[in-house]
């Protein structure tokens, strides 16, 4: 008949791959069969998670060999290794990193969200009111 329609075809997880290294991303191995995915100083990890591709972290820049996640400290954004060295975030690697994460979500055939499409999201939001300095929680002012 004339109305069949075609099926949806799910790519593999390497074909996948293969369209993400066509848009300009270097792909590389890395630790427990995790893909390292990178361009322009920027990276991530992601693995296979029955055909689709799963983040096993956010997308940061690279740092001595590994991935910086965005950190909101709500005075300014900056990036943190997770063995814990900092680097702030500058208008351009944000933009860049937006950039990274748009064309990445793209090329994995991925939706993007009305909150990731406005501009960077950050990881982790740690602001300096949340605990007093000898690191505990602030105690109200009336008791």
């Amino acid at each position: 008949m004339f109305f069949r329609r075609e099926r949806p075809r799910t790519p593999a997880f390497g074909e996948r791959l293969e369209t993400i290294r066509q848009a300009g991303f270097a792909t590389a191995p890395g630790a427990d069969g995790a893909v390292r995915v990178s361009r322009g100083g920027f990276a991530i990890l992601l693995v296979d998670d029955a055909g689709s591709a799963r983040a096993l972290g956010a997308a940061g820049i690279e740092m001595g060999g590994q991935i910086g996640a965005l950190v909101d400290g709500g005075f300014q954004k900056f990036f943190r290794t997770p063995d814990g060295r900092e680097k702030p975030a500058l208008a351009g690697e944000l933009k860049s990193l937006h950039d990274f994460e748009e064309d990445l979500a793209e090329g994995l055939g991925q939706a993007t969200y009305y909150n990731q499409a406005l501009g960077t999201t950050s990881t982790y939001y740690q602001y300096d009111r949340l605990k007093d300095r000898d690191g505990g929680v602030p105690k109200r002012i009336w008791e």
